[in-house]
């Protein structure tokens, strides 16, 4: 008799004795358990870091992401990129509930998945569209939800595809809300992206009119939004992969002093020094970025001496996805800021 496990071991097929995370390969036969909840997929959001790699190993061809996705699903029963190790998450619909699961939700709510794609079996019949934008792929297919498995109901107030592209980065400003106390200086690496927006609101809120936040975008393009939401005391335009320009450009603002706290949200490698470097030895660096090597790090702050706290992103936080959700029904200008880049298609 197969024992099921609420963490999904059961479906693991290689190595055996791992979470389905760490496994190279998983089982995604479209069975719905006991212990399991099944989705119809509409769409999958994948993690940024996975998808600018392979944009980037594709050259931007939209044939050949697509056949690495399905390349990367069919091989591994899941979409765990070998490269970044990252997934994503997605929106779907209820199929089928367990019969020994009493969840919330039932059979036809649509849901967005809050555990990444790097553990949850999938499988696709096609991809329907790959949006370029937003690092979302429209497809055909289904997906399996452990017992474990969190999820937030599609609020009825707001559009489907707008929370999809929230969630997906909710866990970052729910640790700014937990990190940044008032009158806090904090730097935001890739201030001008999804997770970066949402990161530079909660960061001024918590830090207050006598706390400073700084943001730094690489892309002139992203000014403008930054700016509107007025979070920013300081806007920087350089590249997060050059420690020492972006580490001179935030002393530079900031009276000559690092930073308290420090937000990686970069989707490009080689950024940790310039997250350590303008951090006080007494401030704490938090890696969200999905980029980022734990060994570069580690080593790079023993280099420079730096007794920073670092700190690995966790993509969950008790009461992440409302809170979330809560910073795009208080804020207009970041609502329709999100609406623009992310929300429905024409």
């Amino acid at each position: 008799m197969k024992i099921l496990c609420p963490y999904g071991t059961h479906r693991v097929i290689k190595p055996i004795g791992v979470l389905p995370q760490a496994a190279q390969i998983i089982n995604n036969d479209m069975v719905c358990e006991a212990n399991e909840i099944l989705i119809d997929v509409k769409t999958l959001n994948i993690d940024s870091a996975s998808f600018h790699q392979i944009y980037q190993a594709c050259n931007g061809d939209l044939k050949q992401m697509e056949a690495r996705i399905l390349e990367i699903v069919n091989s591994r029963g899941k979409m765990q990129n070998p490269v970044t190790g990252s997934g994503g998450m997605l929106l779907g619909t209820i199929k089928q509930i367990g019969k020994d699961l009493h969840p919330k939700v039932v059979v036809g709510d649509e849901i967005a998945t809050l555990v990444s794609l790097s553990l949850t079996p999938l499988k696709i019949e096609k991809i329907i569209a790959i949006h370029m934008d937003t690092d979302q792929v429209d497809i055909i297919g289904q997906a399996i939800l452990f017992a474990t498995g969190i999820y937030a109901k599609i609020p009825a107030d707001l559009d489907k595809i707008l929370v999809l592209s929230a969630l997906d980065v909710c866990g970052a400003p729910a640790q700014v809300e937990r990190l940044v106390k008032p009158n806090d200086s904090v730097l935001i690496l890739g201030a001008g992206g999804k997770s970066g927006l949402l990161c530079t609101y909660q960061a001024k809120k918590n830090a207050g009119p006598n706390g400073k936040v700084i943001g730094v975008i690489n892309d002139i393009s992203q000014y403008d939004d930054l700016k509107a939401i007025q979070s920013c005391d300081e806007i920087i335009i350089g590249d997060a992969r050059n420690p020492l320009e972006i580490y001179h450009k935030v002393l530079e603002v900031n009276n000559g002093q690092q930073v308290d706290v420090t937000f990686n949200n970069v989707n490009v490698i080689d950024t940790e020094m310039t997250s350590i470097l303008p951090t006080k030895n007494s401030g704490i660096v938090y890696f969200f970025s999905m980029a980022t090597s734990f060994t570069k790090a580690a080593l790079g702050a023993e280099g420079v001496a730096s007794e920073a706290t670092l700190m690995i992103g966790n993509g969950y936080t008790s009461g992440h996805a409302e809170l979330t959700l809560n910073l795009l029904r208080e804020s207009p200008i970041l609502y329709q800021i999100f609406m623009k880049r992310y929300g429905p298609r024409g």
